[in-house]
């Protein structure tokens, strides 16, 4: 295998869940290769360093070995060597630490049943005096 398209090499790494996905990160410029933009058909060749963009994340990334077809997670790390700055992966893991998870807080927020309950009879008090 000696030609192998950027796009399909990305795909097959697991940086990008399709292919199609790849290739149109690599058409709006977050695929670096010395600085400089390429596109999604350039070959990949072995040495070569890649700084990748995603909506989630920043990789620096070596190419060590050529994977043409899809694998699992295990044996995909076996062909890039990641060059991730550590900053950036501090910020992703605290990123992930404060992430919500839609779940709300108890005793934050909306008032349970039982202080609705408190309130409309504290409500209804005060109009009861107001009235007589």
């Amino acid at each position: 295998m000696d030609k192998l398209r950027l796009d399909k090499y990305l795909w097959a790494i697991r940086v990008f869940k399709t292919r199609s996905a790849a290739a149109e990160a690599c058409e709006k410029g977050k695929v670096k290769w010395e600085g400089v933009s390429v596109k999604a058909a350039k070959p990949v060749r072995i040495g070569e360093q890649y700084d990748i963009r995603t909506d989630s994340r920043r990789w620096v990334v070596k190419v060590i070995d050529l994977l043409e077809k899809r694998v699992q997670y295990t044996e995909a790390i076996k062909f890039y060597e990641d060059l991730t700055p550590v900053e950036e992966k501090e910020r992703l893991n605290f990123q992930a630490a404060i992430f919500h998870t839609g779940k709300r807080q108890t005793k934050i927020g909306r008032p349970t049943k039982k202080q609705r309950r408190d309130i409309g009879g504290f409500m209804d008090d005060e109009t009861e005096q107001t009235e007589p």
